[in-house]
């Protein structure tokens, strides 16, 4: 294999678009997966079962993007070592990552577990509703530590650039799921009891095929070993802790608007349940475009290009502006399908309408704050991307939302979360473009402090 990593030349437009395609191939069909579960669930004809699963949703998103912010901080800690050339400690950096990752994951899920009553209800849900979530949570939740490793591994897959393989690991756990979600749920006659068993089968297939490709084609993992855990634990977590801050901006927003739509009702709720999975489904574009392009700022740093660097930049600007421009064209034009065929009536029907025809649209904005965070992540600027996040998520959109869900009911939710982003993403993108265009004009420290002590044992790891 060779040491050079290969977002070092060639067009960096080809680069967004290869891996930003791959990557969203992949985890929109897993989005796509996820939704199916929710039409499953639909044609079981209860609400109430339909809005337990809005509210597990909301709760399950902060665990899912904490393992997104430590597979973003993986894959932007491995390029860099790439870029250096540097593979070994490359492979070391990518083991140990995951082992961090595994353990954080795991306490998370832990936590969710034994208090899953306590912050369903704290989310507004109430009764069976309630009582459905916290069962779902129960039985969803504890595989969280699986599905950390198989990330990271799959981001060590991004991150030597091989987005084919990464697509491959969410298409085939994807693939079993549409298999086994309709047969547990509807066959079985399991309902959300079967929709949690074949979540947790989709993340072991995650697993499997994540390592397979990231140990036995790329050797890109080397055998554990706490020494390797204790050097790598710093410079991650530099990277990670923040990334993670950022990421939970989201769920903390999406939770926060949760508690805002619970107040019109179960019908409310059923439509910002399928709100949710349209939007990561219709837009799984925009959020493998903020981890596609980490790996290429990444190995790129470590070269010190500059001038590739500002390139990507601008071209995952210029890719996430065609590709939801188009997206908010076919959502306008599938709204009324969307709303017939998850049969959703009065709030819920408006709310589907509202975010296809307006709030859709707003994403133009958000993508242009994803590609700059990604930046930030990649680019040794983690907090600013903390700090942009939650400006937007955790102390814009709440306000909005409880101020004009009051002038307009259930659809002010989505207008709220339309206003901000437009706000922010207009922003956060300027400055992005201004901190990423100065980089070659700095005197910039170390991309991350080496470990205190020399890897004498390198080549014994080499092929472990």
């Amino acid at each position: 294999m060779s040491e050079k990593g290969r977002f070092l030349t060639g067009s960096t437009m080809g680069h967004v678009v290869r891996m930003t395609m791959t990557g969203a191939m992949g985890i929109t069909f897993v989005f796509l997966v996820d939704a199916a579960n929710l039409f499953w669930i639909s044609r079981l004809g209860e609400p109430v079962l339909m809005a337990a699963i809005g509210f597990a949703f909301a709760i399950q998103f902060f665990s899912v993007s904490a393992g997104i912010g430590l597979m973003i901080a993986s894959t932007a800690l491995v390029s860099r070592r790439i870029g250096e050339g540097k593979r070994a400690l490359a492979r070391r950096t990518a083991t140990s990552a995951a082992i961090i990752a595994c353990v954080v994951q795991t306490v998370a899920a832990a936590m969710i577990v034994l208090f899953r009553h306590e912050i369903v209800r704290f989310a507004g849900a109430s009764g069976e509703t309630a009582d459905l979530a916290a069962r779902y949570l129960a039985m969803s939740v504890p595989s969280l530590g699986i599905m950390a490793v198989g990330m990271i591994a799959s981001g060590a897959l991004r991150a030597e650039g091989d987005g084919r393989r990464s697509m491959m690991v969410t298409l085939t756990s994807g693939s079993v799921a549409m298999v086994v979600d309709p047969f547990l749920i509807l066959g079985l006659g399991m309902g959300l009891d079967g929709a949690a068993l074949g979540l947790n089968l989709s993340r072991c297939v995650m697993l499997v095929q994540a390592l397979r490709f990231a140990v036995g084609t790329h050797d890109l993992m080397a055998r554990p070993a706490i020494a390797d855990v204790r050097d790598t634990l710093r410079p991650y977590l530099a990277i990670a802790i923040p990334t993670i801050l950022a990421q939970q901006a989201a769920p903390v927003g999406n939770y926060l608007l949760t508690t805002v739509m619970a107040g019109f009702g179960d019908q409310a709720m059923a439509g910002w349940a399928v709100v949710g999975r349209l939007t990561v489904v219709a837009f799984g574009g925009v959020f493998s475009l903020a981890g596609a392009i980490g790996g290429i700022f990444g190995q790129n740093y470590g070269a010190r290009d500059y001038a590739r660097l500002r390139s990507t930049y601008r071209d995952a600007l210029l890719f996430g502006l065609v590709y939801t421009v188009v997206t908010w064209a076919l959502l306008a034009s599938a709204g009324p399908y969307v709303v017939r065929g998850f049969g959703l009536e009065g709030e819920g029907a408006r709310v589907v309408t509202t975010f296809v025809t307006i709030g859709s649209g707003a994403f133009v904005f958000a993508a242009a704050l994803f590609v700059a965070n990604s930046a930030f992540n990649a680019l040794g600027r983690p907090a600013w991307a903390t700090l942009s996040s939650w400006a937007r998520d955790g102390i814009l959109t709440w306000p909005a939302a409880i101020w004009l869900g009051g002038l307009f009911g259930a659809t002010g939710v989505i207008y709220a979360q339309a206003l901000v982003a437009i706000f922010a993403g207009i922003l956060v993108c300027w400055l992005g473009w201004r901190y990423v265009r100065g980089l070659e004009r700095q005197d910039l420290p170390p991309l991350d402090l080496e470990p205190p002590r020399p890897y004498a044992h390198a080549d014994r790891f080499r092929r472990r």
